[in-house]
């Protein structure tokens, strides 16, 4: 099968300066029939954690065999890895930092090397910009079907940095402990606990993150009033809380890292 030229970008560079622009004539100056998708370049700066969060939830969603290039790299110009990884659905580029660490917790990956082959480098790198001059090439002539075996040595998988990636917890039935993940513009507050964990009537569940309490699961936005705070099941399937047309993570006060409760509500529980 041969190799998708569809390549993906997610970076924390912003769009006000030209670094996203010179990978992308990088890429195209060795690949010029690539299909090039920007994810985000507004990752906080240097914020691996929201880099790997991004890629995980969006890069799920592209064709098979795609080559999805990550630079948040807040290591550049030291001894980390920058390596390619493939997994039984997709190519990554991206620094040896943790950034594809839910990746590969959710797609078995089937090789990693290191690129530490110049010859598919830029032929001046950087210490400052591997985007534009190691990640940009590599992606490119990934495209253009060099093998994996070309770019650099093999590495053992398993030896691939990860972040401490916390799975939520069922200490009894019932009862989920979880995390915030993730916040987006809109302020809406994502969670790691799935739908699927929510046994039994929506209404039922009892939720709890940074002291306020929630009460049942809506469907949508709209079940509430303007202004009124709701739990919801998001669309990425994990418990999402907002408020309706507000911003529930600066009127809360929630952080990413922030820890969730939810409970299963009975009779016995006094209301």
């Amino acid at each position: 099968m041969p190799v998708s030229r569809i390549i993906t970008l997610t970076t924390d560079f912003g769009t006000a300066d030209p670094y996203v622009a010179a990978m992308k004539g990088v890429i195209l100056s060795i690949a010029p029939a690539a299909y090039l998708v920007d994810v985000t370049h507004e990752i906080p700066p240097q914020d691996v954690w929201r880099g790997a969060y991004v890629m995980d939830t969006s890069t799920r969603y592209f064709p098979e065999q795609s080559i999805h290039v990550g630079v948040i790299d807040p290591g550049v110009g030291t001894e980390r890895r920058a390596v390619v990884v493939r997994t039984e659905r997709a190519y990554y580029v991206a620094p040896d930092n943790g950034l594809l660490t839910p990746i590969l917790q959710r797609e078995y990956p089937l090789e990693a090397v290191v690129l530490d082959n110049p010859t598919y480098w830029r032929q001046h790198v950087s210490h400052t910009f591997h985007g534009r001059d190691v990640f940009a090439p590599v992606a490119a002539y990934l495209a253009r079907g060099v093998p994996l075996s070309a770019l650099g040595t093999p590495i053992d998988p398993e030896s691939l940095v990860r972040l401490d990636w916390p799975a939520p917890r069922v200490p009894e039935a019932g009862r989920v402990e979880g995390i915030v993940v993730h916040i987006d513009r809109f302020g809406n507050i994502v969670t790691n606990i799935p739908a699927q964990l929510l046994e039994g009537p929506a209404e039922a569940w009892r939720f709890r993150v940074d002291g306020q309490v929630l009460q049942g699961l809506k469907r949508a936005y709209a079940e509430v009033e303007k202004g009124e705070p709701l739990a919801l099941i998001g669309s990425n399937q994990t418990v999402e809380f907002s408020l309706r047309e507000g911003n529930a993570a600066q009127a809360w006060n929630v952080r990413v890292g922030d820890n969730v409760v939810a409970w299963r509500h009975t009779s016995s529980d006094g209301g």
